[in-house]
């Protein structure tokens, strides 16, 4: 009987085992970025220099636009970008309006950058802000929207613009997760007056750890230059100090005994990117379509296999007029469902699916933000996707055994939890 009940223990610990590892991210470092790399090493250059102008000049054409300034992280990108509003009549504690859902570093550059975030509600479909609730949030104080797309699905740009220009406010999108996003023609980072990205080691483009603000307003670039510096007066498209070490005809133009580089325009940041980051990005930009292709055939995939899940758990769609950008799977537990997010995600972890909830309800969710005076029930959409939101990896070490393994597994949960 003891061997009996011993043999069956052993078959339960077989059974829970992973067949499969379904890790959440990966970073590719291509042999490009590895030779760039030495290279910095045996110049002993490794601060902010010809390679963070390349990488920057090959983003912005990737992109689509004019400039893109890089810097330390994509919370970094956010509070610079919403920074230079200052040169343009924005005063501390004015007002940016945002999603309540989102990653909690939204929020947290607004309050860096010396803003009040003002919270709308997402739309559980998209996981969006709702453009038809922005404008009863504006008020007098107002001086930008900062739309998120979420899980790079592209937020609707066309109403929130509309909205902006009508209001005369500046519009900054956080594009962190939508490398390779695609709205109506034009990619994410192009649809307004700034974008900023993360380009930490689980996104499509990465530099293991830094961010980038793309715009096609050159007086914007010139600030974000100088605001990534503590503010100085340098803020050259090109520094030929930094790219070339040569001579600066422009250090002492600005009066006797007077160094550009120690002259402070506005208060500023400490946040540049270095040497051997870009050179990681330079390579993993080589790659970018490689990677984008696998990462959107996995995604895809899994919204198309997702449809028979309904009602117990629903995801996002692409809609006509726009691309996804692959970040990562999204899916909600429904509302009809007898089981939890978290009995579901132990189920997964157990077989080997790394899991990340899908975010908080930053200003009711997050403890940090409780000064501001929200409650629960204030945004029952973001909150309930707080409460009930998975996402997963879709990254390009992935292929279509782990994700036909991926969705087996929902089968096999729901046959017994449905």
């Amino acid at each position: 009987m003891a061997k009996k009940i011993i043999d069956n223990i052993r078959f339960i610990k077989r059974d829970l085992s992973p067949k499969m590892k379904i890790p959440f991210g990966t970073i590719t470092v291509s042999e490009k970025s590895r030779q760039l790399i030495n290279a910095a090493l045996d110049a002993n250059r490794l601060s902010s220099g010809k390679y963070v102008r390349e990488f920057e000049e090959k983003f912005a054409a990737l992109v689509g636009v004019k400039e893109a300034v890089a810097v330390a992280s994509g919370t970094d990108a956010l509070a610079l970008a919403l920074a230079v509003l200052y040169d343009f009549g924005a005063r501390k504690n004015d007002e940016v309006i945002i999603p309540a859902l989102s990653f909690v570093a939204t929020g947290n550059a607004v309050l860096q950058a010396g803003f009040k975030p003002v919270f709308v509600d997402v739309d559980l479909k998209t996981l969006n802000i709702i453009p038809e609730k922005i404008e009863a949030a504006i008020s007098a104080k107002t001086r930008a929207i900062l739309p998120v797309h979420l899980m790079g699905k592209p937020a609707a740009m066309e109403a929130i613009n509309r909205i902006a220009k009508k209001r005369k406010l500046y519009v900054i999108e956080d594009a962190a997760e939508a490398h390779g996003a695609e709205y109506k023609g034009k990619r994410a980072g192009s649809l307004a007056d700034m974008g900023a990205f993360s380009l930490y080691v689980a996104h499509i483009i990465t530099t293991a750890e830094g961010g980038i603000v793309t715009t096609d307003n050159s007086a914007f670039a010139e600030i974000l230059r100088s605001l990534r510096s503590h503010g100085r007066a340098c803020k050259c498209r090109s520094c030929v100090l930094n790219t070339a070490s040569s001579f600066c005809d422009k250090r002492f133009k600005q009066g006797k005994n007077k160094d550009i580089r120690f002259i402070f325009e506005r208060i500023g940041f400490s946040c540049k990117m270095n040497e051997l980051e870009a050179a990681i990005g330079i390579g993993n930009l080589d790659n970018y379509q490689e990677i984008l292709d696998k990462r959107r055939a996995n995604l895809l995939y899994l919204i198309n296999k997702f449809k028979e899940f309904r009602p117990y758990l629903t995801t996002i769609c692409e809609e006509a007029g726009e691309k996804i950008g692959p970040h990562a799977f999204p899916f909600i537990v429904g509302k009809k469902a007898k089981f939890s997010r978290e009995e579901l995600s132990g189920f997964l972890e157990k077989r080997g699916v790394d899991t990340r909830t899908l975010f908080s309800s930053i200003p009711t969710q997050c403890a940090g933000f409780k000064f501001l005076g929200h409650k629960l029930g204030d945004f029952p959409n973001a909150e309930y996707i707080g409460e009930n939101g998975i996402h997963i990896g879709v990254h390009q070490d992935l292929n279509k055994g782990h994700m036909e393994y991926f969705i087996n597994l929902i089968h096999e949960f729901l046959k017994a939890n449905a």
